[in-house]
C-alpha cells in the first residue's frame, strides 16, 4: 500500500492531542518537510555557486543547524571564503567537485586539492579559507550541506590568503 505525501508543516502527533479550533504546533514540535521545489535562494551567497537552504533558522526554525544545496555551474570556481565558527559537512550528489585549500601545517604553505566523486564525504572546520571548482564542463556539481550553525555563514575573501600570490599549486 502506498501512502499519501506529507504537505508541507505537516505531522503527525500521538502526544498532541489535535482539537478543531486549536492553533497549529509551534516550529519546535513538529516534523517540517521541506520539498526540493521549495529551497530559500535568499541566503548568504559566495560568487561562482549558488547555495539554497532547506534546514535553517528561517525555514523551519532551527536553532542549531543549518542544511541546504550548493551548485557550481559548468567550469566555474567559487570565491574564496570561509564558514566562521560553523563545522560543514559536504555531501556531493552529482559532478565532480573540487575543493581547494591551503595546507600550512608544513615547512611551506601548500595548495590542496580534494578531487571528489558522487557519494563522497569532505569536512570543513571552522574559519578555514577554501573554495569549491567544478573543472566539468558540461555538468553542475550539487553538493548537499550541514552546518552546526543556523543560518548559512559566509564570510568571502580576497584569497585563500597563507599562499603568496606567485606560488604553484599541487595537485
Amino acid at each position: 500500500m502506498t501512502e499519501p505525501l506529507t504537505t508541507a508543516g505537516e505531522g503527525f502527533h500521538p502526544h498532541l492531542h489535535d482539537a478543531p479550533g486549536r492553533p497549529a504546533a509551534p516550529l519546535h514540535t513538529r516534523l517540517h518537510h521541506i520539498r526540493a521545489d521549495a529551497l530559500d535562494g535568499d541566503t548568504a551567497q559566495t560568487g561562482g555557486m549558488r547555495r539554497f537552504a532547506a534546514v535553517s533558522g528561517k525555514t523551519v526554525g532551527s536553532e542549531k543547524l543549518w542544511m541546504g544545496q550548493t551548485h557550481v555551474a559548468p567550469s566555474t570556481s567559487s570565491s574564496d571564503h570561509h564558514h566562521g565558527d560553523s563545522e560543514t559537512a559536504i555531501h556531493v550528489v552529482s559532478g565532480h567537485p573540487e575543493f581547494v585549500f591551503v595546507d600550512d601545517s608544513g615547512d611551506e604553505p601548500q595548495e590542496v586539492r580534494l578531487r571528489t566523486s558522487p557519494g563522497d564525504y569532505v569536512f570543513v572546520p571552522p574559519f578555514v579559507p577554501h573554495r569549491e571548482e567544478n573543472p566539468d564542463p558540461a555538468e553542475e556539481a550539487v553538493v548537499v550541506i550541514a552546518r552546526s550553525t543556523q543560518e548559512a555563514v559566509v564570510v568571502n575573501l580576497p584569497g585563500l590568503y597563507a599562499l603568496p600570490r606567485d606560488a604553484g599549486s599541487e595537485g
